[in-house]
């Protein structure tokens, strides 16, 4: 698993999760390209899909069984136009039928062919078979989607290959010593080690169209948060905050695009309040877009998305007004990085860690990408994303209603403040002073993870989604 790109931690996709929308989605996406692989697809008379585990419990609330729908018609959640999410759906369950990879018609009942099953199956708390009933047999596929969008098969859930590229990388990297080693013997920072490994698969064109490609998503989503306004949809009736909180801060400047607005926003008072409400402000947005079935960037996950862009652009319109294109690759490679480190040693998925997989990781993450923009050595790059994850170990995962909005997108306001103290601790820091290193809480936070109930493991069957119900909202 040494091998994971940055490309696969920060995948383009639909919300409202990594784990339950855009893997169970991509799983889908499998399953019809087995049919179409064995030439059965044509021959196809119903298709069943089996939800379970954590997948079933909170599924509704995080849209899974439209995520299932939506990958089996042969929508790409990458590409798709989110206005064609609804017309999808709406077209699946009026007629009761579907365009099973938009080859064939078949009849196909949301209520009695997706079936919620409470058990959990033995590898991963995120389970999923799809069955195919054809006129040349059964073909029956079980997946697991592991957290971030990934997505691997019941019969080789052990073999990497499902994950990444193996044994390619120039500097490959398991761990943090590890990257830290290559770090000081080749004389390097983390985003050059990783801009490296990154050269040995792609590009240096596609690499750079990648990255600007994922900030620009990730630009945009928060352009579009911060100007919408409304309640946002599942029941709890939440108002979106980030529309009011824009407006108040942006008063009567004027721009009308996202690029111009974040040149507006650079003229804007920077008194310590509004920095906090500013970066607030950001994570907000991204996340009820999230909430919306609105396009993201698993940064790790769908959950956890409004993190590192909030990060990110604390630094382009307060920190660092230069700031340019470099500026932003340099930090979606070093979060990358980063992230793909916990995965390795632990796990980015809320079913199987909690709450401390997603904004923990992407606190991390953005605390790390933020120290190297601001002169932090590789070593205190490392305390920056240990500084993160420790004040983050144990939190829990207790969606109100499986949705993905209380305690979620307020969570994310926190990942993104606590990423930019843990950066500034770190700049502060001398390393030989340091007590914790990267790995010992990495491997801390996957024994905490392994010893938490599982009501807390994103099955809303504790903490608040217990104590809050949605009659009382």
């Amino acid at each position: 698993m040494e091998c994971i790109s940055v490309f696969d931690m920060l995948k383009i996709g639909i919300g409202p999760s990594s784990s339950h929308t855009l893997g169970p989605w991509r799983a889908a996406e499998k399953f019809v390209g087995e049919l179409q692989a064995k030439e059965w697809i044509d021959h196809v008379n119903r298709v069943t899909v089996d939800l379970y585990g954590s997948l079933s419990l909170t599924g509704k609330g995080h849209a899974t069984d439209l995520a299932v729908m939506l990958g089996l018609s042969g929508a790409d959640p990458e590409y798709i136009p989110v206005e064609s999410i609804d017309v999808i759906i709406s077209a699946i369950k009026n007629k009761n039928e579907l365009y099973l990879g938009n080859e064939i018609i078949i009849p196909f009942n949301q209520d009695s062919d997706i079936v919620f099953h409470r058990e959990f199956l033995p590898f991963h708390a995120n389970g999923l078979s799809f069955t195919a009933y054809t006129d040349k047999g059964i073909h029956k596929a079980t997946f697991y989607s592991i957290g971030g969008g990934f997505v691997v098969k019941e019969d080789t859930a052990d073999d990497t290959s499902n994950e990444a590229i193996v044994n390619t990388f120039p500097y490959p990297v398991h761990n943090g010593k590890e990257l830290l080693e290559f770090c000081l013997s080749e004389n390097k920072m983390i985003s050059e080690i990783v801009y490296e490994n990154e050269k040995s698969m792609r590009s240096e064109e596609e690499i750079h169209f990648e990255l600007l490609r994922i900030w620009n998503t990730m630009l945009e989503c928060i352009y579009i948060g911060c100007h919408t306004e409304g309640t946002l949809p599942g029941g709890l009736n939440v108002r979106r905050r980030a529309y009011d909180l824009h407006k108040n801060l942006i008063g009567v400047l004027p721009y009308d695009n996202p690029q111009s607005w974040l040149e507006t926003i650079r003229k804007t008072e920077v008194k310590f309040r509004q920095i906090l409400k500013w970066v607030s402000c950001f994570a907000l947005a991204v996340n009820e877009v999230n909430a919306s079935l609105g396009r993201v960037v698993t940064a790790p996950t769908n959950g956890s998305a409004g993190v590192i862009p909030a990060v990110l652009m604390y630094y382009m319109v307060i920190e660092n007004h230069q700031a340019d294109e470099s500026h932003i690759k340099q930090f979606l490679m070093v979060a990358g990085e980063i992230g793909s480190i916990f995965k390795k040693g632990a796990t980015i998925s809320a079913a199987m860690g909690g709450c401390q997989a997603e904004i923990g990781v992407s606190s991390a993450m953005a605390a790390a990408a933020l120290c190297e923009l601001m002169g932090g050595s590789p070593e205190q790059v490392m305390i920056a994303a240990e500084i993160a994850m420790e004040h983050h170990l144990g939190l829990t995962c207790d969606p109100i209603g499986g949705l993905v909005q209380v305690p979620c997108i307020e969570r994310n306001t926190m990942g993104a403040i606590k990423a930019i103290n843990a950066a500034e601790l770190a700049l502060e820091t001398d390393p030989k002073n340091v007590k914790v290193p990267l790995d010992k809480v990495v491997n801390t936070m996957w024994e905490t993870a392994k010893d938490m109930n599982t009501k807390y493991k994103e099955t809303s069957e504790g903490g608040l989604a217990v104590a809050v119900n949605l009659s009382d909202c």
